[in-house]
């Protein structure tokens, strides 16, 4: 096992390394950027507006005919904010220095025009099964318009290991660990309340999906942004200094932290890119298959609300967790990952720090399960039809509930591995279906003027 956790690992230091996946995810972000004139810039204001606009804890219950455009919002960003927004922050500060988050942040704003393509490319190439349920996803836009059925079925069977299974068996894992050192709830007990809970969502189909994605992404992303304020505000001296940490430490990481992590600029750009891609996800192929179901009379439409979600991804959320560990002084050369977020937090909340990291990501894990689920059904649809379905939910609860139990470094690495992968074929189809993008911003921007409500 053990032998088998290190051929997996130096895998990914090639797949996630500097010469694979964060030169190919940036390159698509910078290259989308370009092309569609800073769609990320131009269309900001207005994207916020539709977004902001059309929050509503109770909206129409989601059925064959798809969710309503905040619905699926909040279903992408339910899959985007999990563990990676209280371990990726400070995973990447810990090996990078303070200076990754600047990079984490520039890899995230060229990541929103990625996402915005692969929303477009969801919408225009989604599609109806024989119950009249519409589907649809990288497989989808892959097979039907690059015209490539291995590629789709590679895709397809990338996302369902990585996320469904394996990939949820490492947000379990994460929610276990954090009530057993918070609140010392055994972990094949949450590992059953877990999987119940997964259950009961799994099994109410994509209506139940949507309820719930809709009232717990708002929610939680308030809880957690109120705690880190209350925090990062109780230490307001701080503020200036920790920007100038994150600024200098991009270019300078040892004079950021007086040498207390020995880090240089290349692994402040690696850790920093690397944790943010997978943090929001852009270009990864996962959060198209949510964009794809929504309700809207323009593609562009559910582009420009995907860039809003890469933007509270990153920019809102992983951002609180990077100032919390700034503010506090939380840094100090040994500790990485959730230890120094519950740290940082414990340092600012007192006792009731470890308590609250871990509600936290209660919610940011478990919203992720019901996220990754999804995506991994729409895929397990594409392969085998509805056949498969009720096997792949009992299937990924029995992944839920052993993942609770067991701390084995193959899950994760594995989990890394698969999610590297799954985006090769998808930016294969993001480079290759570029002008059907194009096309669907220009009719967007020709048909509809600003001011227009959405439907």
């Amino acid at each position: 096992m053990e032998e088998l956790t290190k051929i997996v690992s130096s895998i990914n230091s090639f797949i996630w390394g500097m010469y694979c996946l964060i030169p190919l995810l940036c390159g698509v972000g910078i290259y989308f950027t370009i092309r569609l004139k800073f769609i990320q810039v131009r269309k900001f204001a207005q994207a916020a507006r539709m977004l902001f606009g059309g929050i509503s804890l109770k909206g129409k219950r989601a059925d064959r005919h798809g969710m309503s455009s905040f619905q699926s919002v909040a279903t992408a960003i339910a899959a985007q904010v999990g563990t990676g927004n209280l371990a990726g922050a400070a995973t990447a500060i810990a090996m990078g220095g303070p200076g990754a988050i600047f990079w984490m942040w520039l890899a995230a704003f060229f990541g929103m025009a990625t996402i915005f393509a692969e929303a477009v490319l969801a919408q225009v190439y989604r599609t109806r099964d024989k119950t009249g349920h519409i589907n649809g996803g990288p497989a989808y836009y892959i097979s039907k318009g690059l015209g490539s059925k291995k590629l789709a079925v590679f895709f397809s069977i990338s996302i369902i290991i990585a996320l469904g299974c394996i990939g949820n068996m490492v947000q379990s894992n994460s929610i276990a660990d954090a009530f057993k050192t918070a609140f010392d709830v055994p972990p094949m007990a949450m590992g059953l309340i877990i999987a119940a809970c997964g259950g009961f969502v799994f099994f109410g189909g994509i209506g139940r999906i949507a309820a719930v994605t809709e009232k717990i992404v708002p929610l939680m992303a308030l809880l957690y942004v109120i705690g880190g304020l209350f925090i990062v505000l109780s230490h307001a001296d701080q503020i200036i200094p920790a920007f100038k940490m994150i600024f200098v430490g991009a270019f300078d990481p040892a004079a950021a932290t007086g040498g207390i992590i020995g880090a240089g600029v290349k692994e402040a750009i690696r850790y920093g890119v690397a944790r943010g891609l997978f943090s929001n996800e852009a270009g990864m192929g996962s959060t198209p298959h949510a964009h794809a179901v929504a309700r809207v009379k323009y593609p562009a439409q559910q582009g420009l609300m995907a860039v809003i979600s890469v933007f509270i991804d990153t920019f809102i959320v992983l951002t609180m967790t990077a100032m919390v560990i700034f503010v506090t002084g939380a840094i100090d050369g040994s500790t990485t990952g959730i230890a120094l977020t519950q740290k940082a937090f414990s340092t600012g909340l007192g006792s009731f720090g470890i308590k609250f990291v871990a509600i936290c990501l209660l919610f940011f894990a478990f919203s992720t399960i019901v996220g990754w689920y999804f995506f991994g059904a729409l895929n397990v649809k594409y392969l085998f039809g509805g056949r498969g379905l009720g096997i792949y939910r009992v299937a990924v609860m029995c992944f839920i509930f052993f993942g609770a139990l067991l701390q084995v470094n193959l899950v994760w690495e594995l989990a890394d591995m698969f999610n590297g992968l799954m985006a090769f074929p998808n930016l294969i189809a993001l480079i290759g279906l570029a002008k059907v993008v194009s096309k669907a911003l220009e009719d967007f921007e020709q048909n509809r003027p600003v001011s227009s409500e959405e439907e």
